[in-house]
């Protein structure tokens, strides 16, 4: 088995606290056509190079039904910076345009299968996977940018056609496994990562 949610796999449930203070599981998007669902954090420079560009993605895509949720399941005693405290400063500071959630115990990450910050995974009407991987191709410096697979998949997805490319390798840090070295990832994972 894949360490990773797979193309046409079910989008799995979550119930965890968020920076607005309220908890979120996936039927707290019903209301939403499309689903995004993307592990992020507080350091990475791959997602600091990236947020602004998806933010235009998400204000972009809002009007077609799109809602993002970030989740950060970063260990905090990895990096204090990912706790919960930082993560409210962040969104406070910043206004990011998605849902901010914590996922303290990491079940969340180890159920998608996320490898790194960020992560996107692409969710239609039904819920299930249609593109998983990067945003775009240069997320630590978005002035090099040359492909945004995300928006070329929603843009897609909105538009009634086919997902094109379903799977690319998502570019970042190593989510932070707690109890374990900053570069540890899942063996199991270990084979996906070019």
């Amino acid at each position: 088995m894949a360490f990773t949610l797979e193309i046409g796999e079910q989008a799995i449930d979550f119930n965890l606290p968020a920076t607005d203070g309220k908890n979120y599981s996936l039927s707290s998007f019903k209301d939403a056509k499309y689903l995004v669902v993307f592990f992020t954090c507080n350091h990475c420079p791959y997602v600091i190079g990236s947020d602004e560009v998806t933010r235009k993605t998400v204000e972009k895509f809002k009007p077609k039904g799109v809602e993002f949720v970030g989740i950060n399941s970063n260990s905090a005693n990895t990096y204090e910076t990912d706790d919960f405290e930082h993560m409210k400063k962040r969104m406070e500071e910043h206004k990011f345009p998605w849902k901010y959630l914590r996922d303290e115990s990491q079940e969340v990450a180890l159920a998608y299968g996320a490898l790194r910050t960020p992560h996107f995974y692409v969710f239609d009407e039904d819920r299930k996977l249609v593109y998983t991987g990067r945003g775009v191709d240069n997320p630590r410096d978005t002035s090099k940018m040359k492909v945004n697979d995300l928006e070329r998949a929603l843009d897609e997805l909105t538009s009634g056609k086919p997902v094109s490319v379903q799977v690319t390798n998502p570019i970042g840090c190593n989510v932070k496994w707690e109890g374990k070295d900053k570069h540890w990832m899942p063996p199991e994972a270990c084979d996906l990562v070019l």
